[in-house]
């Protein structure tokens, strides 16, 4: 890092464990992703007036080309965050998912955001338990009766135009939603 870390406590007193623990955690970062190129954490404690209470953890790291990361505090519900370990570790693995997330930005990784793919609706099992959507590709999709949200399974009609969101299922791919498009797509 070409600056040194800053922490800022908040609420309480340094702790020098909390000062190593940041050290240790912004070294992994600095370690895996490299080119930070400063690191400052806020750390809130419980509050003088209370017994007891939850840490409250910030940070926000540079990386060159003015990008920034920033993992504000949260105030958690759960007893986890009244360990100070705990909230200093859970902030740095929020700030390592960001920065991942913007690494693989700045490595053109990230493909742009498309559109669920479409497809009709090729074959509806007379029990009325699955069905099997045909892409554009041509591919066939299988789904279940409760891949289509409220209910909508027993409107559809073989036909359908539909969008849908394709995985890998365990015979092949399997569409987990599948939303109709149009007011002609579903029986009445």
């Amino acid at each position: 890092m070409q600056i040194p870390i800053e922490i800022d406590f908040h609420g309480m007193a340094g702790v020098p464990d909390a000062g190593d623990a940041v050290a240790r955690h912004a070294a992994k970062l600095e370690q895996r992703f490299g080119r930070i190129t400063a690191c400052r954490v806020a750390i809130k404690g419980p509050g003088a007036h209370h017994r007891t209470g939850f840490y409250e953890v910030s940070v926000r790291l540079a990386l060159p080309g003015g990008r920034e990361v920033n993992v504000g505090q949260t105030v958690q519900a759960d007893e986890r965050y009244a360990d100070l370990n705990f909230a200093i570790g859970d902030a740095f693995r929020r700030a390592r998912r960001q920065l991942q997330d913007q690494v693989r930005r700045l490595q053109g990784q990230v493909k742009p955001h498309q559109g669920e793919p479409i497809g009709m609706v090729q074959h509806l099992d007379p029990d009325g338990e699955f069905g099997f959507i045909e892409a554009a590709d041509g591919h066939e999709v299988y789904f279940h009766r409760n891949s289509v949200p409220n209910g909508g399974f027993g409107r559809l009609a073989v036909g359908a135009r539909v969008t849908y969101c394709e995985e890998a299922g365990e015979k092949g791919p399997q569409a987990s939603t599948v939303k109709p498009l149009g007011k002609h797509a579903m029986r009445r």
